[in-house]
């Protein structure tokens, strides 16, 4: 059984939102000032605010402050958990579908015979 992480739930929470994406595919690119996140999102810049809290207390993003320019940057190694989590989640569907195709194989030779 997988150990509970609850920084996976944080990250769960944090990328199921679609404008929490779109600032993180943003910033993939380049860190990038607050406002220059809030403009494409059409959202008021409190909105906006809250949402990078949400992927800042999730680890997924820093901010630091220089005056009163607000600047965000991703912090890509946050996703490592989620990718864990995943990747063990693979492995057992597929362990889970290897067996289904042995047992149906192994039926369908069996009635032939």
């Amino acid at each position: 059984m997988t150990k509970y992480d609850p920084d996976l739930s944080l990250l769960f929470h944090a990328l199921a939102d679609p404008t929490r994406r779109s600032i993180l595919t943003r910033l993939a690119e380049t860190p990038a000032r607050v406002t220059d996140l809030a403009e494409p999102t059409g959202l008021r810049l409190p909105t906006v605010m809250r949402h990078l809290s949400v992927l800042e207390e999730a680890g997924l993003i820093t901010t630091s402050k220089d005056g009163r320019v607000r600047t965000c940057a991703i912090v890509p190694e946050a996703l490592a958990p989620m990718r864990t989590w995943l990747d063990e989640q693979r492995a057992i569907w597929e362990a889970r579908l290897d067996r289904l195709d042995a047992f149906v194989m192994n039926a369908v030779k069996e009635s032939e015979e």
